[in-house]
């Protein structure tokens, strides 16, 4: 089958792998019909993590179920599925908390907890960038879709990850409705956090970015843009809220955040946050954050402690403000079946974000514009 592999940093290719196959009674085998390039991807494809030459990327999957394992009980061959980037299990106690985004039992490291598909660190599951698709514990994993699926599948893709994760960043930041509500990072992430916020009814959501083509997407959603390289976005928050500031906000942008000027600093999107949101405002924190930087290489000769996955955060003001900050990536199932039917009601569209769909073999091409933020390359899509 083809697959989009890793080769090394900004070099992949489209080629032959084996098959995905059902190597457990749990196991289906999904043809994937449409796959999302995500952010994270972008870490990845950078040589900023650990991931593995030879491994196949794809954590934002949905497709059409081609066999089952004899253990599978509810998902029947022919039906279209989405999947969560979580690979879980359902019986953990974790799972069974409802925190499938850190599974104790499909993570194979003993002192660390989650696993994902196609994803650095988060066990050896093959992604889904790929004609076929290895899902352990079906029956629990795939969230079935109803007869609009093959029609709206850029809509309902979004459910694998970036729609439940922006909603999952306003929860922690306890978004609700006529909340004043500050985004950093206009990305797809981020774009979703707003779009959630509106949908849970916040007053007024601001959204801080810098390249216009995504303040345009933010402001077309009913966001407030904000273009940072223009403007201080806590001056603008703070003018607008009697110098108050916003009631909480979620950071969408993660270790690789830059200042206007293009220098990289980690903690910027945070440091942010804590000054433009009030005292005792919550804040969520879905931008990825990690351990260690391997391919950070300015930081690790410089000896840096970014390096580490250490940042200079403004903890004394956080503490004084009494602020809160909610973190890590987002347990999917805990949302996808909600926000899969606000979809099939026609009251969410996050399909707006989409720019491209591509075929699969010209996934080089998509991630390389996609990763220098070209002009218009918002959200791409690809249909193996």
């Amino acid at each position: 089958m083809k697959a989009v592999v890793y080769q090394g940093p900004e070099d992949i290719a489209v080629t032959d792998v084996p098959d995905a196959r059902i190597e457990d009674p749990n196991d289906i085998l999904v043809r994937i019909t449409t796959t999302n390039i995500c952010g994270s991807d972008l870490h990845m494809y950078e040589g900023r993590t650990s991931f593995e030459t030879g491994r196949t990327f794809g954590h934002e999957n949905m497709g059409e179920v081609v066999e089952v394992g004899d253990a599978v009980r509810k998902v029947k061959v022919g039906e279209y599925v989405v999947l969560p980037f979580n690979v879980s299990c359902g019986f953990c106690k974790n799972c069974e908390r409802g925190l499938t985004n850190y599974c104790l039992t499909m993570q194979p490291e003993p002192s660390f907890a989650g696993a994902a598909f196609g994803f650095a660190d988060m066990g050896p599951y093959q992604g889904g960038q790929a004609e076929l698709l290895r899902v352990p514990y079906g029956d629990f994993m795939a969230l079935r879709l109803g007869e609009d699926a093959a029609e709206r599948q850029t809509d309902y893709v979004m459910l694998a990850d970036i729609f439940p994760t922006g909603y999952h960043a306003t929860e922690m930041a306890g978004v609700k409705p006529g909340d004043q509500t500050v985004i950093m990072g206009g990305g797809p992430v981020g774009l979703m956090a707003a779009y959630s916020a509106i949908l849970k009814g916040a007053g007024r959501v601001w959204v801080v970015d810098r390249h216009p083509d995504r303040l345009a997407l933010a402001e077309k959603i009913g966001a407030i843009p904000i273009d940072d390289s223009a403007q201080d976005p806590v001056e603008v928050i703070k003018d607008a809220t009697l110098g108050l500031g916003a009631d909480n906000g979620c950071e969408c942008v993660g270790y690789q955040a830059h200042d206007p000027q293009g220098n990289e600093d980690g903690a910027l999107t945070l440091n942010t946050l804590i000054d433009a949101v009030r005292f005792t405002g919550k804040i969520g924190c879905v931008g990825v954050f990690v351990p260690s930087d391997p391919g950070g290489r300015e930081k690790q000769r410089a000896g840096e402690l970014e390096a580490e996955g250490k940042l200079a955060l403004d903890f004394g003001m956080m503490w004084f403000k009494g602020q809160t900050i909610g973190t890590g990536q987002c347990p999917v199932k805990k949302y996808n079946r909600a926000l899969r039917d606000l979809i099939a009601g026609g009251r969410a569209h996050p399909g707006f974000i989409v720019s491209h769909e591509l075929p699969l073999d010209r996934a080089p091409e998509a991630y390389r514009n996609f990763d220098r933020r070209e002009k218009g390359w918002t959200k791409v899509v690809l249909h193996p």
